[in-house]
């Protein structure tokens, strides 16, 4: 209700004059956790529970905009962005598959004046269609691009018939699998995937009679469809080696979904024996080794994190975020030249990591090579001029190569807004000593110890 909430104090603050509100109901997601009474009403079906609790808050909107005398005159448009695969096909949630049990979804249409009230249109529009139709009905030029076509005529019950409709998930991507594309027209499906699927819908709407023959005509009118729509897409992302068809990864997949919702929800021992039921099912499920080893490095295992983390980076290569993650595991075991290796192919993936040039730096500081390290503050500083982290590190670096005059001019920038900073004080001892300052190099000293000892003075 929290939505629903917002979206009428807003209108309330805004009570005249053309408005747009969109209103995004999330509640029905996993975890499935609905609020009394729902929970109760639909103990057995808590998705059930979420769309109730969903078309509630709904109904309660629909009854402000009564209320406000707004209601008449409003175009509104509900509609789902997917379903839930509940376990259909095998999958558990939504966004690996192309099946209607998770892209066909609801669309209700309210015009001004009721135009088209009551009627229940059977042909097969789409999403895309929805920009189009309200800036038809509001008799707005339309900007140019759009994908979609209105759906005014449908409406008003002088068209009825079927639109082409376009599937496509790059989700499984993520995973290292195949994307998937589909076109539903005439009452079939083809799905395109390393295996294909063909569905006639009619005589088997549940999907699960794969018609696929190559030869088919339907099937060639079909793929020549898909063809044309990959012609004018932007190049894909896949790479040329065939991956994996989300098929045969779908168990894999529920189990990774498992881990995620319960690192959310702050439950590791949960997540962990997701991921090594994953395991079980794939060894060298790149995602299972990263997500196990981040679950290690959070819970101090830095010895589990690196080797679950170098696992992942044997099969998935270009991983910059596993290499950065087995970076700081390394450097908590104080296997530094493990950590600089680990890094440094990181930020060759991805150069603008700040995080990733501080740490390397501080790691380089460690392996006593002050130049390295200095080069890697300075690269840290371009990326975030502002970073007292890579700022007091570079100084650090100039004391060690000997340059101490240089760290006092970096760390003078610093006086003021660090003046609390411990760190900053004992960074400044350091370089006064270097310089042969001693009376200045106690003074910043025992400002360092005073701060320790109370850290709210």
């Amino acid at each position: 209700m929290d939505v629903v909430g917002r979206a009428e104090k807003w209108l309330s603050a805004h009570p005249s004059g053309p408005r747009f509100v969109w209103v995004h109901l999330y509640d029905p997601h996993d975890p499935y956790e609905p609020p009394l009474p729902y929970s109760q009403i639909y103990k057995d079906r808590l998705y059930d529970g979420e769309i109730a609790y969903a078309d509630s808050a709904l109904g309660n909107f629909v009854g402000y905009l009564k209320a406000h005398g707004w209601y008449e005159n409003a175009i509104i448009v509900i509609v789902g962005d997917h379903g839930e695969g509940l376990g259909e096909h095998g999958e558990d949630t939504h966004g690996i598959f192309l099946y209607d049990s998770t892209t066909h979804v609801p669309l209700i249409i309210k015009t001004p004046g009721h135009v088209g009230s009551a009627k229940v249109l059977d042909a097969q529009v789409r999403t895309i269609d929805v920009v189009p139709t309200v800036v038809d009905l509001l008799k707005i030029n339309p900007p140019a691009g759009l994908d979609g076509e209105s759906l005014k005529a449908y409406l008003s019950g002088s068209v009825k018939t079927d639109r082409t409709a376009f599937g496509e998930t790059d989700y499984p991507l993520r995973f290292g699998w195949a994307p998937l594309r589909s076109v539903r027209a005439e009452g079939f499906k083809l799905i395109d995937a390393p295996r294909p699927e063909f569905y006639d819908l009619k005589n088997d709407p549940g999907e699960l009679r794969n018609a696929y023959a190559p030869q088919g005509d339907e099937i060639q009118k079909f793929s020549a469809m898909l063809a044309d729509l990959k012609a004018k897409a932007p190049p894909s992302i896949a790479g040329a080696s065939p991956l994996p068809d989300p098929k045969d990864k779908i168990q894999e997949q529920n189990l990774l979904h498992l881990a995620m919702m319960a690192s959310e929800d702050n439950r590791p021992d949960d997540a962990r024996t997701a991921l090594q039921k994953a395991l079980e099912v794939d060894a060298k499920s790149p995602t299972a080794l990263r997500q196990l080893g981040e679950l290690e490095l959070q819970s101090g295992d830095y010895s589990k994190a690196a080797e679950h983390l170098k696992s992942a980076r044997d099969v998935r290569p270009a991983d910059a975020t596993a290499a950065l993650y087995e970076g700081q595991a390394r450097e908590k075991m104080g296997d530094l030249p493990g950590a600089r290796d680990a890094l440094e192919a990181s930020l060759k993936l991805t150069a603008g990591q700040l995080q990733a040039r501080i740490l390397l730096g501080k790691v380089y500081l460690g392996l006593k090579d002050p130049k390295a390290a200095a080069d890697q503050f300075e690269a840290a500083s371009l990326l975030d001029p502002n970073s007292v982290d890579a700022q007091m590190g570079l100084a650090q670096a100039q004391i060690a190569d000997g340059n101490a005059a240089a760290a006092m001019d970096e760390l003078h920038t610093l006086s003021t807004s660090q003046d609390n900073n411990p760190e900053f004080w004992e960074l400044l001892a350091q370089g006064y000593k270097s310089l042969g300052k001693q009376e200045e190099a106690q003074r910043a000293a025992d400002r360092a110890k005073a701060l320790r000892s109370n850290p709210k003075r």
